[in-house]
Parts: C-alpha cells; structure tokens; sequence
C-alpha cells in the first residue's frame, strides 16, 4: 500500500494534470471557435451580422482565456478562483455562444456551447452547474419558441436536439465529476487506513517494549533504594535490552511500511537467528511452496504474528525449541510457529498478544488459531495471498 506522502504527492500530480489538460482543452476550443469564424462566408466586414459575430467570437476568446489563466495561475484572492469567478465566466460564455449560434448559426458556436455546460458539470457542485444548464436550456427555448429568432421550424426542431444533447453532456459530465469524487473519497480512506496501520504498528512496539522497560527500570530504582545495586544493574540490563529490541522491531516495522522490507523467510531466518542467540535453543524455519512477495501489510502481519509467538516460547517454555513453518499456497499463505512442552516453569499468560494477533488476521481477511496439541502448543495463521 502506498504511503500517505504517496497519496499527497499523488493527488497534487493529478491536479496539475488536470488543470494542464483543461487549459489545453479551452485553447483548443478557441482555436476552433475562431477558425470556424475565420473560414465563414467571404465578405469579411466589420458591418451589421459579421461586427455582431465578430464581437461574440471575441467575448468568447476573451471568458475562455480567463478561465485557462485562472487554473493555471490564481489571480483573485481565496477561493473566487475555482469557485464563483469561474462559474461566472462559464455563464458569460454560455450566453455568448447562444447569441452566436442565433446570429451566425455556426458549429463551432454549438461546440463552445456544449464545452460551456460540460465543463461547469465537472468543474462545479450542483448548485452552481445546474443553474447555468438552465441558463443555456432557457436560452435555446427561447429562441426556439419564436421570442427570439430564428423561428422557422427547422431551427426549431434544431434547437430541440440541441437541447437534448445538451442534456446528455451535462449528464455524463457530472457523472465525471461524480467518479471523479468516489475516487478522491477512495483514496482519503487509504489514507485513513494506512494511518490506523501504523498507529497499530507503534501501539504493538510500545505495548511490547516500552511498559517492560517501565517495569524494570522501576523495578531497578527500588532495588537501588534497597541498596541490592548488582540486581538493580541485572533490572536495567533487561531494559536496555528490551530498548534495543523495541528500536529494532520499530525499524522493521517502518521498512515494512516503506514496502522495502526483506523477503518474508528472510525476515523469519532473522527472527529465528535471535531466538538461538537470546535461548541457545533450536529455531528450525521450513518454507515450502512457491515463494513470492505479499503485499506489505500481509507480511508485516506474519512477521509480527511470528516474533510474537517466538517472544511466548521463551516467555512461557523456557528451554524448549521452536520451528516455524512458512507455507505458500495457490490462495493462501499460511504460518505456523510450535514448540514441545517445556520442563522449566514459563511466566504466566495473561497478556493481549493472541488477541492482537487475531486482530491482525480479522483485518486481513485471515484466521489464527493458538492452543496446545500434542506436540506442545502451536500458533498458525493463514491469510489471504
């Protein structure tokens, strides 16, 4: 999963995108408006229809330059930038284009048009996009109802159409706008997610190191007080220990997070490597399967599933030794840790581990099972691959 910067530097990318391609876009559109104009009727005058034509095509230019200038550098305060100013110019192009269409009957007045009232359905909310539908509906209607001309019933019929494709523009421009903002939405609950994933990562690391810490160094200062000094220094000892294992659990969890952590039976040969180091004791790790990568939430959730049920062998049977098996599937991926009963007594139970670690399975759409069988006590955890 992406991280959060990924998300921002992600969602800035697309802005500029976006604005880029619509800035492109509305030049494009005047490039068409004033080349159809300029490929007119010969008898180019600045006398009755074509002075008329010539300043509608002009307005037009000029609202359309304004919008490109205005996404690409802001030029009003606050939001007047995306907001009203644009709408407004949008409305001013809508009412010159149906001027234009009336007076020259030309396409590329019906392409501004339609331009006009798609882009105020992906650019704007409801409450100001449908109005300016409205505004150019209105527009149409009446020059097609004969308050306006022309008022044949050719460009009646015509203005009807125009109508209806309006309509259908507007329709699939706001369902743009619609994807457009499911998206957006998706991606704010990744974000969301991937920040309750690692505040769930720090609260396991402190949870795990930093109350035992606490404990010993507490431990450590009434010993001191006790003047028992070789036990206290045995105290923090177990706490500087503990210090270094938290920092190294905290950098595995942030590689894993970052999605450039080691391959999952590598990740398991170090933990098994620290169990021999810290018990003197066997660590056998079996992979079978076709070894693959996980997604990193996955991984970092049979790592931790992994250390935890490790970190209980030694807690809970002492000088006994474990073997943990990796198995890769066609559609899961399955862990077990498991351990022979041990002779020496074990810290009771009691803590939150098995029920972190079911958390963790639930959230990946896995299960875990933990109890003792005949072998001794065995934790497996399969999950979705």
């Amino acid at each position: 999963m992406p991280s959060r910067d990924g998300y921002v530097q992600a969602g800035r990318e697309s802005s500029r995108r976006n604005a880029i391609a619509g800035a492109f876009l509305r030049l494009a559109v005047i490039a068409l408006l004033v080349g159809g104009q300029a490929t007119g009727p010969p008898g180019f005058g600045l006398t009755g229809d074509r002075l008329a034509i010539t300043a509608l095509t002009a307005a037009i230019a000029v609202t359309l330059s304004l919008m490109v200038v205005i996404r690409l550098r802001p030029i009003l305060p606050g939001r007047w930038n995306d907001g009203p100013a644009e709408a407004v110019l949008v409305g001013l192009t809508i009412v010159a284009a149906i001027a234009l269409d009336m007076v020259s009957d030309s396409s590329p007045a019906v392409a501004v048009l339609m331009f006009a009232v798609g882009a105020a359905a992906v650019r704007h909310p409801l409450r100001w996009s449908l109005p300016l539908l409205l505004l150019a509906l209105a527009g149409l209607g009446l020059s097609g109802m004969g308050l306006l001309p022309p008022v044949s019933p050719e460009a009646r019929q015509r203005d009807l159409s125009l109508c209806v494709s309006i309509c259908v523009v507007f329709a699939v421009a706001y369902a743009v706008r619609q994807r457009r903002a499911a998206t957006a939405a998706q991606a704010g609950e990744a974000v969301l997610a991937e920040r309750a994933r690692i505040a769930r990562e720090i609260h396991d690391i402190l949870a795990h190191s930093l109350s035992a810490q606490i404990v010993h160094l507490e431990g450590a200062r009434l010993l001191l007080r006790a003047d028992r000094s070789q036990e206290a220094l045995d105290r923090v000892e177990r706490a500087r220990e503990l210090a270094k294992r938290g920092l190294d659990e905290a950098r595995r969890a942030v590689a894993a997070l970052r999605d450039d952590a080691q391959p999952l039976p590598a990740a398991l040969d170090a933990l098994a490597g620290e169990f021999r180091d810290a018990t003197g004791r066997e660590c056998a790790v079996v992979v079978s399967g076709h070894e693959r990568r996980l997604p990193p939430e996955t991984e970092l959730a049979m790592i931790r599933t992994a250390q935890e049920a490790v970190t209980n062998v030694r807690r809970h049977a002492p000088g006994s030794p474990a073997t943990v098996r990796l198995s890769f599937g066609d559609r899961t991926c399955e862990l077990e840790v498991v351990n022979p009963p041990s002779d020496a007594p074990g810290t009771p139970g009691g803590g939150y581990g098995l029920v972190g670690m079911r958390e963790r399975a639930e959230l990946l759409g896995g299960t875990l099972e933990a109890g003792e069988t005949e072998d001794g006590f065995l934790v497996r955890l399969r999950v979705p691959a």
